[in-house]
């Protein structure tokens, strides 16, 4: 496990207490040394603060996902707002936790986040196509009447995750834990934030209307 915070207190800490939990830490103070540690892809997960010197955490993250490596990173930030939760998981984090943090809470998120890893490795995920919509894991590619619609990589989970599951109303609590692996990674109004731009993605090419809001229910993708 990588853990990144530029307070010593916190690192001291996070590395007594997962390694209590039977984790092996890496700990580093600042951006430059975790986007060196990180690009190594060695490491089961990352616990990686936002505001640290050198390198942004954003930064960090953005880098890893650009060159491919795919290992879970777990955010940490002061701020709370949900936008910047949405930034944060819209790079690519796994999972969102505002300080101060609860440990216990830290820890079931590092683990939700290695459960979905294994799942995922473990998951052949089937192509879906619901009229002009085709929704393809194996290209993460997304057309409508055989036009390109560029997606984020989480709003092609959350697509994904819906068409799965054609004429069905999602919950925002399936969603957490189909699209973010657990119902503690991020809040309800995060899903509320990422169906409003997989809705104006859709809404390009002319595809909005497959996404629909099920009062008191969640969200539903159908082909009608």
């Amino acid at each position: 496990m990588l853990v990144v915070d530029d307070e010593p207190g916190v690192r001291t800490a996070l590395t007594r207490g997962l390694t209590a939990e039977g984790m092996e830490i890496v700990a580093v103070g600042d951006g430059d040394s975790a986007l060196r540690a990180a690009l190594t892809g060695g490491f089961d997960a990352v616990v990686l603060d936002i505001i640290i010197p050198g390198t942004s955490g954003y930064r960090v993250l953005e880098r890893m996902r650009a060159a491919g490596v795919d290992t879970p990173v777990l955010l940490l930030s002061a701020k709370d707002g949900e936008i910047d939760q949405a930034d944060g998981l819209d790079l690519g984090a796994d999972g969102y936790l505002v300080k101060p943090f609860s440990f216990v809470v830290l820890v079931a998120q590092l683990k939700a986040m290695l459960r979905r890893r294994d799942a995922t490795l473990g998951r052949t995920a089937q192509r879906v196509r619901l009229g002009g919509l085709v929704v393809d894991p194996a290209s993460r590619s997304v057309t409508w009447e055989d036009e390109p619609v560029e997606l984020s990589p989480r709003e092609f989970e959350l697509l994904h995750a819906l068409a799965s599951r054609p004429d069905t109303a999602v919950a925002k609590d399936e969603l957490l834990r189909l699209v973010w692996g657990d119902e503690q990674a991020a809040s309800r109004n995060v899903v509320e934030v990422y169906v409003g731009y997989l809705r104006r993605k859709l809404d390009t090419v002319g595809a909005g209307h497959v996404l629909r809001t099920v009062r008191g229910h969640g969200y539903l993708v159908g082909s009608g």
